[in-house]
């Protein structure tokens, strides 16, 4: 019953492209926690994304079904500036640092103290931040911009990164499924987070609570991989 249940489910989210919680279970007659059960099963295996009270489902050929940035720079905020506040304590001068395109990135891209370091990302939104400091050099990766998530394209991103000595690689993900699995929403994204990761000496995974046991369309990494992260749930070591 319950598998024909999820199924009904998809079918709903695939004719309708994405419906509410309320809207799933006026449909299919069962209460609104059975639904969110189901969901957040669904999700746990990759099938629904869900946000803002509604879900949608992942069309396999498509893999660029994230919201845009801004729509996330709007999700959970209070909780991601905490995040990026305590991520300021990882950084000092002279230092190398990536920042992905996250809006993770973005409010700790606003905190950062005007000090000598270089910041390499892929985020126009994180560019313009940082061009109104006079110390922090900015190092764009560059390429074709995707509007919709405010990042940089470059096929050349893995000959650009040659020459530099990333210290720290500070970055977010679309979702950490229960086996700290890593995922991504878009192929744009999730490359230059996957080779970052591969490159840099350390790095920092920022996750709110939103986060955990989700999965999405992209492998980007495992927790084994990152040296650190910090959550608006605790704060734990990856090793």
């Amino acid at each position: 019953m319950k598998s024909a249940r999820q199924q009904a489910i998809i079918e709903l989210l695939i004719q309708h492209h994405s419906q509410t919680t309320e809207m799933l279970s006026a449909r299919l007659n069962v209460s609104k926690e059975t639904i969110r059960r189901d969901l957040t099963e669904l999700q746990a295996h990759g099938k629904v994304l869900r946000s803002y009270g509604r879900a949608k489902y992942i069309r396999r050929d498509d893999r660029d079904s994230g919201d845009p940035f801004h729509t996330r720079v709007k999700s959970h905020y209070a909780h991601k500036v905490d995040i990026a506040k305590e991520a300021l304590s990882w950084i000092d001068e002279k230092m190398i640092i990536a920042l992905d395109a996250s809006s993770t990135c973005w409010y700790l891209a606003r905190q950062l103290p005007d000090i000598n370091i270089k910041v390499f990302t892929n985020s126009h939104p994180i560019c313009l931040e940082l061009g109104k400091r006079e110390n922090i050099q900015i190092i764009s990766s560059g390429g074709l911009l995707m509007r919709k998530y405010g990042c940089y394209v470059n096929p050349a991103l893995v000959s650009q990164i040659k020459s530099l000595e990333i210290d720290l690689f500070v970055f977010s993900c679309e979702g950490i499924d229960k086996n700290g699995v890593l995922w991504e929403s878009n192929v744009h994204n999730a490359d230059f987070k996957s080779l970052i990761l591969k490159r840099s000496h350390q790095s920092l995974l920022l996750s709110d609570k939103s986060k955990f046991n989700r999965s999405s369309e992209i492998n980007i990494g495992h927790l084994s991989d990152v040296t650190h992260m910090i959550s608006d749930i605790g704060f734990e070591d990856v090793d």
